[in-house]
């Protein structure tokens, strides 16, 4: 893991110079470490597939758990990880992005090459399938 976080900074590092838009630097350093992010999942998963890494579970077992392993457990976030896996891909990404990353409905549009209109449209219909699930689960747990 600290090997991704070096590499979001080199290429933040290469990279800065070409940045066109200043006001959006927040947006592109998300995008730089989302990008890198997936680029090494990729590649663990083809390493694994290939049987390059022989023994992922020792390696993992290796490190003590974080603060964030530990809530992970906590069964808020449980919640609201099978909510928003409830939601469709387009959506959850403009929904986590502006919910919980925080960044401005533009910034989202920007970083995930939409147009505004589009990211607008989605964050409103996450938004209310996102309340719809949770509606559905209260009245299930009620239920019980």
């Amino acid at each position: 893991m600290d090997d991704v976080v070096q590499e979001v900074f080199i290429v933040i590092h290469h990279k800065l110079a070409s940045l066109e838009n200043p006001d959006a630097l927040h947006a592109w350093i998300y995008g730089v470490a989302r990008r890198t992010a997936s680029n090494y999942r990729r590649a663990l998963r083809t390493r694994q597939a290939a049987g390059i890494l022989q023994d992922a579970s020792a390696e993992a077992e290796a490190h003590a758990p974080t603060p964030f392993d530990r809530l992970e457990t906590n069964a808020d976030l449980q919640l609201l990880v099978s909510l928003l896996a409830e939601l469709d891909e387009t959506k959850r990404e403009v929904f986590e992005l502006i919910e919980i990353d925080e960044l401005t409905v533009p910034e989202a549009a920007e970083l995930l090459e939409i147009p505004l209109n589009t990211a607008y449209s989605r964050l409103r219909a996450a938004r209310q399938a996102f309340e719809a699930a949770l509606a559905r689960r209260e009245a299930r747990s009620k239920g019980t």
